[in-house]
């Protein structure tokens, strides 16, 4: 014998239960013959049966404190599936009573029920078998055919009118157990059999009825609508005809009125037009007169700008050696202070350093008075360019009047001839012949426009470039000026630093001559120093009055004492002084050994 697969029994089990549930509480509500409430029987016992199919093949989920397993997550997605059920949601979460998601779902049902639409609500889920799928498991009731027939049964419920109060019953601890002695078989039952057929066949009536309702609605209310665009669009249609006439016989009068303007139009551009053209004659010959001036004056401008490149080349060398010679004459000058602090060893370095520095500040000089000639010579040729610049603006400022003049009366004339292009077109063969050879005219008066148009661009370019070779000179001569400064400024320097080295050179003579001298004195101190070994020095508190003068020391009279033989003096009667080159200042010797005083504070003086 073939094994069943439980899963599949359960589902036929389920789809049995919910059969007998819905018919058996469809039969006793008509019976019963009013709407029902929350403690009929038969209501409870439907509700008892839906639950057990909605949470066939439901899946674990996991909580934080234990497996949770409701169907409050399906039925909460029918309302992003079907937007009429945001309603019944939003009221379920708004009820203060329920605390656990069963209470939700149940009082959802209910509420579903009341609406009649519990059957639409689950077909939309039955659809949606890939978000079912992240709820039930594959052989689940829901996601079986068993599902799609039970969804079928649960349309027969619109018939019954329900009427439950769901805010306060006890939704979340309610038992579910299906009591099976409701749907066994009785005597009575099998005897009414016909009343069930006829009651049958007038539930079928009232849904078809019901059904046929609700279409009309729809038709009517799409019918209102197309009316009231109907209308709309109607009286849109009549003022817009109202205006469209009265624009046709503005239009109408415009053109009578156009009409009149164009003949006297006619008569005045003819005038116009043998006028402008003795005037475009005249204004060519002037043209041509001074084209050919401009032409030698623009040969003549360029020959002097090729001089003056040259001479910019030849400055910018010159240039080039003064910043070179500048830059050695720095370096000259960092190793000349330097070179100053070190000893005699340095001096013969100085002097042939300072040998090199005379002969660049003479060719320096003399680069100079060349830079000055050339300068003076450049002023003079953008005096000269500066003049000829002003002649030839001022020739250009009359040149672009007259070809204003000519442009205006040009555009006058092209405009009137578009005009009567336009408007007389069908007329005679003669105008047309008239106007052939206008245009004609016309056409060589632009062309020689144009061509006017060029060669004034080109001078205006050449203009600027004449302007900026002015200002990029002018920018060169202040350059030069400043190195000039500058070049001035070092002369002046350098002034400084050859009388410095003077003043120094003499200084080290003297000092090379006082050092001579402390040589010879050095050795006397040595040999007194030998004969004057072994003698001990005085103490300050015996010492008290200087051994020369024999006066007592005081503030103004410090003691000295001597390193070599140890006597002490003032400072009145040491004043043998002897320069040293450690120290900047000459250093006081003792007048028996010549060896160098230690000044020390007097007894008397705290």
């Amino acid at each position: 014998l073939a094994v069943k697969d439980p899963t599949a029994v359960e589902r036929a089990n389920l789809l049995n239960m919910a059969k007998l549930s819905i018919k058996g509480l469809i039969e006793s509500a008509l019976s019963f013959g009013r709407t029902l409430d929350s403690d009929y029987p038969p209501l409870q016992q439907f509700f008892v049966v839906m639950e057990h199919c909605l949470k066939h093949g439901l899946k674990v989920r996991k909580s934080f404190l234990s497996y949770n397993k409701t169907i409050w997550g399906p039925l909460e997605l029918v309302e992003k599936l079907y937007p009429e059920a945001e309603e019944i949601a939003a009221s379920v979460r708004d009820l203060p009573g329920l605390k656990t998601p069963l209470g939700r779902a149940r009082a959802w049902l209910r509420l579903a029920l009341m609406q009649k639409k519990m059957a639409d609500y689950l077909r939309c889920l039955i659809i949606q078998r890939d978000l079912l799928s992240e709820f039930y498991e594959y052989h689940a009731l829901m996601m079986e055919e068993e599902g799609a027939v039970i969804v079928g049964l649960l349309v027969g419920l619109n018939v019954i009118d329900a009427n439950l109060c769901v805010k306060g019953e006890d939704l979340d601890s309610q038992v579910g157990v299906i009591d099976f002695s409701v749907y066994l078989k009785s005597d009575d039952d099998i005897g009414g059999k016909e009343r069930n057929v006829q009651i049958a066949a007038i539930l079928d009536q009232k849904n078809y009825v019901e059904e046929l309702n609700r279409q009309l609605n729809s038709t009517v209310s799409s019918l209102h609508a197309r009316v009231d665009s109907l209308e709309k669009s109607n009286t849109k249609l009549i003022e817009e005809l109202a205006i469209a006439k009265n624009n046709i016989i503005k239009l109408q009068e415009e053109n009578h009125q156009l009409r009149s303007e164009n003949t006297l139009i006619l008569m005045k551009t003819q005038h116009h037009l043998e006028v402008s053209k003795v005037d475009v004659e005249a204004e060519l010959q002037t043209y041509k007169h001074s084209r050919q001036g401009l032409d030698e004056m623009y040969t003549e401008a360029r020959r002097q700008l090729r001089e003056e490149a040259q001479l910019r080349q030849d400055m910018e060398n010159e240039l080039v050696v003064q910043v070179s010679m500048k830059h050695e004459i720095e370096l000259a000058m960092k190793l000349l202070e330097k070179d100053i602090h070190e000893k005699q060893d340095t001096l013969i370095g100085l002097r042939q350093q300072l040998d090199e520095v005379k002969a660049i500040n003479v060719e320096m000089y003399q680069k100079l008075q060349v830079s000055e000639d050339a300068m003076k010579e450049k002023n003079e040729i953008i005096s000269r360019l500066e003049d000829k610049t002003n002649q030839i603006n001022a020739t250009m400022k009359q040149l672009e009047q007259r070809l204003q003049q000519a442009e205006k009366a040009q555009m006058e004339a092209e405009a009137e001839d578009e005009k009567l292009k336009q408007e007389y077109v069908n007329k005679s063969e003669s105008l047309q012949s008239e106007f052939s050879q206008k245009e004609k005219q016309l056409l060589q008066l632009e062309t020689d426009l144009k061509i006017e148009k060029e060669w004034r661009q080109t001078l205006e370019d050449d203009l600027q470039k004449e302007k900026e070779t002015v200002s990029h000179l002018r920018t060169e001569t202040q350059e030069i000026v400043t190195l000039k400064k500058e070049f001035l400024k070092l002369q002046e320097k350098n002034k400084q630093l050859k009388s410095i080295c003077e003043d120094q050179e003499a200084a080290l003579q003297e000092l090379a001559s006082k050092l001579s001298e402390s040589k010879l004195k050095i050795e006397d101190i040595k040999e007194a120093n030998k004969a004057l070994q072994g003698q001990v020095w005085l103490k300050d508190k015996e010492a008290t009055h200087c051994k020369l003068c024999e006066k007592e020391f005081s503030l103004s009279k410090r003691k000295h004492h001597c390193r070599n033989c140890g006597e002490i003096f003032c400072n009145a009667c040491s004043d043998n002084e002897l320069p040293l080159p450690s120290s900047p200042k000459p250093v006081r010797v003792c007048d028996s050994c010549h060896a160098i005083l230690i000044q020390r504070c007097s007894s008397n003086v705290p």
